[in-house]
């Protein structure tokens, strides 16, 4: 039954998958119409009483509230900014200025489970002015107007030590951003976050809530001067630290230590667990959607429809005889809850044998980072270097972040920053890339914060840090682009040229409102839903129709495609043999899909899909008659989406 969503504009709804997992998983646990039973969740968490509120947990003032907030679909949009864009196709990296928490909610379907590693270096409450305001007013002031920005950057809240919320401030802050952060690390991805000792314990309790205690790694110790500072009590702050998880512990393909495990069952071959669970759903494997039963006890794990087990319902005995599978009441030590993978030591050394050609890929990394990764002074000395003058404060030196990419032993991967801050990460990246011969790449986000006018940065030109960013990165892409042509100018010559630059760039992207006015459609509290349904259809009819000629394609294609969990590095190919209608391939690499654009779909094209049905179509609600959305329905099913 179609709905209001359907027809807006909005990012991944996480609420909703959220709650349809659940009912896949405990459908006793909902009513007959569909809602769910809190009190039969009770049952099952509190079965001694429903009543019971003692417990366990951290808390907090808006807790509730952010975790709603960062679940809230959005309706914003990322739009190319071509003139900031550095070499845009000879790279996927992509810096992207805006509020980070909409714009991780917009990257949250196109990246889902594809981000390698993140590393943040986030406020750190020590300062008043740091809180990002959580809301995107969708009014016709645009969104710099209504969080109280100035013409050219944002005033973002205020956070006093005397407003009875200052660490409930900060922890509503990174709460909303790293739910969402979570379901974009890919199964083997890790988060590196730097803080200070103002927030370092409250953020490594709620880390453990939003990763969980067993994904924990390690606490970084990083010592960030060696001059003492001047401070109360004489006791100089000199360290700083790193604190990182992993989105599935066992999975992380990190140079750091794994728990091994040693029984009386393999005396020869210690042991670790894995996830037994795969990214597929059943319907990708429906030979691995069964509920695993242990033979030893006869309880049985239900599947989870969206990530369907490692093993079939065919290989699963041949697995377990083999000792492959570990349930959780098979050994007092553990403490899992579902049945899990056993990987022996012997197999993880044969890996890094084969991939890094040494069994010492799998010894650990230690917590006390190598003098080379540098100290505050050095960050400071790049801005100088790159500048020529301190527009920056207290950036975090390149070679510290460089540490804790290399040690995640990809050099393929994709990183997110979304406190990007002066662009550190853009610069290790591409240093990195160049000094090792990888191909990894990076998003960062930055909000367009208004840097103070009696600062250097404002006397050198730049009004915004997100400024900052983008020029820091194009900088560094003109050095590395320079030190390579002196080395090897010939690489620089004829179709060389192309693979010379790979990797050397970025694209430039913007947040702002949508431009589907559909998005500023505000329900009739008298109607029911089919009558605000109705509403809306004749609501889009009206105001879109008006911005037929008006709106900008390739800022309409982007939005159609974002919403349609498309990456942001899409190609376009104009498809000649239609005739009537300007039809476009688009492809990201994984998903591609015909889209058009244009005010009405012709029959001719319509007939086409009627002999091609295998293929994918996207077109706009405001092209389509009755008729015409019927047939394209008809012939197309699922592979067809009028927005």
């Amino acid at each position: 039954m179609e709905t209001i969503n359907d027809y807006m504009p909005l990012s991944n709804d996480w609420n909703n998958e959220r709650l349809q997992t659940l009912k896949q998983l405990y459908p006793d646990w909902f009513t007959s119409e569909g809602s769910l039973n809190i009190d039969e969740v009770k049952k099952a968490v509190q079965p001694d009483s429903v009543n019971e509120t003692e417990r366990y947990e951290f808390r907090w003032f808006g807790k509730s509230q952010a975790k709603r907030n960062a679940f809230t679909p959005s309706n914003a949009t990322l739009v190319y900014d071509e003139a900031r864009s550095v070499n845009p196709e000879a790279s996927e990296n992509l810096i992207i200025e805006g509020e980070n928490l909409e714009v991780l909610k917009l990257l949250s379907g196109s990246y889902r489970e594809k981000v390698k590693c993140i590393y943040i270096d986030p406020p750190y409450n020590k300062d008043k002015d740091f809180v990002y305001k959580d809301t995107w007013k969708q009014d016709i002031k645009g969104y710099w107007e209504d969080s109280e920005m100035t013409e050219n950057g944002v005033k973002i809240d205020t956070n006093s030590e005397t407003s009875g919320r200052y660490h409930s401030n900060w922890l509503n802050m990174i709460y909303t951003r790293f739910l969402i952060a979570r379901q974009l690390l890919s199964d083997d991805g890790a988060i590196f976050i730097s803080i200070d000792d103002t927030e370092i314990h409250h953020l490594r309790k709620l880390c453990d809530e939003v990763f969980g205690e067993e994904n924990f790694i390690a606490i970084f110790p990083w010592k960030k001067r060696t001059a003492k500072s001047d401070v109360p009590f004489g006791i100089s702050q000199d360290y700083e630290w790193i604190i990182s998880y992993a989105k599935e512990k066992f999975n992380a393909g990190l140079n750091i230590e794994r728990k091994y495990y040693q029984t009386d069952d393999f005396p020869k071959d210690r042991w670790r667990l894995s996830d037994l669970t795969t990214q597929r759903n059943a319907k990708e494997r429906p030979n691995s959607a069964f509920d695993m039963v242990d033979p030893k006890t006869g309880k049985s794990f239900p599947y989870n429809p969206l990530r369907v087990w490692g093993v079939s319902i065919d290989t699963f005995q041949n697995y377990y005889d083999k000792g492959k599978i570990v349930f959780p009441q098979d050994y007092d030590i553990l403490k899992i809850s579902i049945p899990a993978f056993r990987v022996f030591e012997s197999e993880d050394k044969a890996k890094a044998l084969k991939k890094y050609g040494s069994e010492d890929a799998i010894k650990a990394a230690s917590t006390f980072l190598p003098k080379s990764v540098g100290l505050t002074e050095d960050g400071n000395k790049e801005i100088i270097e790159i500048f020529g003058s301190k527009i920056f404060s207290f950036p975090k030196p390149t070679s510290l972040v460089k540490y804790f990419y290399s040690i995640i032993n990809d050099k393929n991967s994709l990183i997110l920053d979304f406190f990007g801050g002066s662009g550190t990460t853009g610069q290790a990246v591409m240093e990195l890339n160049k000094e090792d011969g990888g191909n990894r790449k990076f998003i960062l986000v930055q909000i367009p914060e208004a840097v103070d006018e009696k600062s250097e940065a404002y006397k050198a030109g730049y009004k915004k840090i997100s400024d900052i960013t983008i020029e820091r990165n194009k900088r560094v892409v003109e050095k590395i682009i320079k030190e390579k042509e002196s080395q090897q100018p010939d690489l620089f010559a004829g179709d060389k040229k192309e693979d010379a630059l790979k990797g050397l760039g970025f694209k430039v992207f913007k947040l702002q409102k949508s431009n589907f006015p559909r998005v500023d459609f505000a329900p009739n509290p008298e109607f029911n839903e089919a009558e605000n349904l109705e509403l809306l259809k004749k609501y889009i009819a009206d105001k879109e129709s008006q911005l037929v000629n008006a709106f900008n394609k390739e800022e309409l294609l982007t939005e159609i495609l974002l919403k349609n969990n498309f990456t942001l590095n899409y190609t376009v190919t104009p498809q000649t043999e239609f005739t009537k209608n300007e039809i476009l391939l688009v492809t990201d690499g994984e998903k591609e899909t015909l889209i058009c654009l244009d005010v009405s779909i012709a029959p001719e094209t319509v007939s086409h899909f009627k002999a091609h049905t295998d293929t994918k179509f996207i077109c706009l609600e405001r092209a389509l008659d009755t008729t015409t959305k019927y047939n394209l329905k008809h012939y197309l099913g699922d592979k067809f989406n009028a927005f």
